[in-house]
């Protein structure tokens, strides 16, 4: 698979991503700047986690209008899998790739930790090598992380079976002390519609391989590869 990293300034895990595709799955995989507005020949396009633009306004809201996100926009349209990690899945919401947005943590307090992660929908590109109800685990590293949408797009979300992650308990049951940050539903992954697009708050390439604490964040990558 040809995949490639958007890099931003203020990114911090664009080295990480690039690691976990390009050596532990095997992904034929390039860093692409924030001003490169040539994505063609990209099976997959990620942006990572970090701090775009030092989160100035609010988290994404200035690398939303990047040159590189009109690429990622029109790759989305043409079917290219794209996947947003903690400061990316908010740049996806503020580019409207993804409905809803993001607000700071209920606590009001950073949260770095690991989490359960209960796959409700292993239908997308980024979950066929998942069992549906499994759970995973992943850490999350985030101040603003609670997901918020009006009711009719939770009810959407969850009929058509868009939300593809939801913080759980060990158990896999979505209780209020599994959610770190008082997302609405207890929701930590979306797709769009069609299914190419993911935004998630944690970070599977944090977890890819065992010697970081856990080799969950893999099921992503081969989910991918097949």
């Amino acid at each position: 698979m040809k995949a490639c990293v958007i890099v931003f300034p203020g990114s911090n895990c664009d080295m990480d991503t690039f690691h976990a595709l390009k050596t532990v799955a095997g992904f034929d995989t390039d860093l692409r700047w924030h001003r490169d507005t040539d994505l063609a020949g990209y099976e997959l396009i990620v942006i990572p986690g970090g701090f775009s633009y030092g989160d100035h306004l609010r988290a994404g809201a200035i690398a939303r209008f990047a040159p590189a996100l009109r690429e990622v926009a029109a790759a989305a349209a043409r079917g290219v899998r794209v996947l947003g990690i903690c400061n990316g899945f908010q740049i996806l919401l503020e580019a409207g790739l993804l409905p809803g947005a993001m607000l700071r943590n209920d606590t009001l307090q950073f949260r770095h930790q690991w989490v359960n992660l209960r796959v409700d929908s292993n239908a997308t590109p980024f979950t066929r090598q998942c069992a549906s109800g499994q759970v995973l685990r992943m850490p999350i590293a985030h101040g603003e992380g609670s997901y918020f949408a009006d009711d009719e797009t939770i009810s959407r979300l969850q009929g058509d079976g868009r939300v593809v992650f939801t913080y759980t308990n060990d158990q896999g049951q979505a209780v209020p002390e599994s959610n770190p940050n008082g997302s609405l539903s207890n929701i930590a992954a979306i797709t769009n519609e069609r299914g190419n697009v993911l935004g998630m708050m944690p970070h599977p390439e944090r977890c890819s391989e065992r010697v970081l604490g856990g080799e969950d964040g893999a099921m992503i990558w081969r989910s991918l590869a097949a």
